[in-house]
């Protein structure tokens, strides 16, 4: 981590006070803390849309394992692209509904697209994919 830097910032008042109500909601202590997550969600964002490098994130699926080879054809599907899932987890929300979350990580058009293609795949009800940062060059 490099060496703290104090700067002042320039705001209209009433974006100054709309700025510490978003801090009094998230609970933040200062307002450099949160202008510090600012800048690194700004960056998270940056590396996602850069297809070749390396993010990580979860993907949520809502299923009915009812459905005809629905389970077996998700299962293939993941098996074609095993090495961006670090682990799954499975669980049956009821007699026909399962919740399945994907842990991922790996390039960040191959991660898009799987996501994409479970999604779409026909009989999951809802998928969401979630992306975040691998960390590395964050400080």
């Amino acid at each position: 981590m490099g060496r703290t830097i104090r700067f002042g910032v320039s705001l209209d008042s009433e974006l100054l006070d709309k700025f510490d109500v978003l801090c009094d909601e998230r609970c933040y202590q200062t307002r450099s803390e949160a202008i510090r997550d600012l800048i690194r969600n700004t960056l998270v964002q940056q590396e996602w849309e850069d297809t070749d490098r390396e993010i990580a994130g979860t993907l949520t699926l809502v299923y009915d394992h009812h459905k005809s080879d629905l389970a077996q054809r998700l299962t293939e599907i993941q098996h074609d692209v095993h090495d961006i899932i670090i682990t799954s987890l499975h669980v049956h929300l009821d007699h026909y509904n399962c919740l399945e979350v994907l842990v991922l990580k790996g390039p960040g058009q191959q991660v898009r697209n799987l996501a994409q293609r479970l999604i779409s795949t026909k009989g999951v009800k809802h998928g969401k994919l979630s992306l975040t940062t691998t960390g590395q060059d964050l400080t």
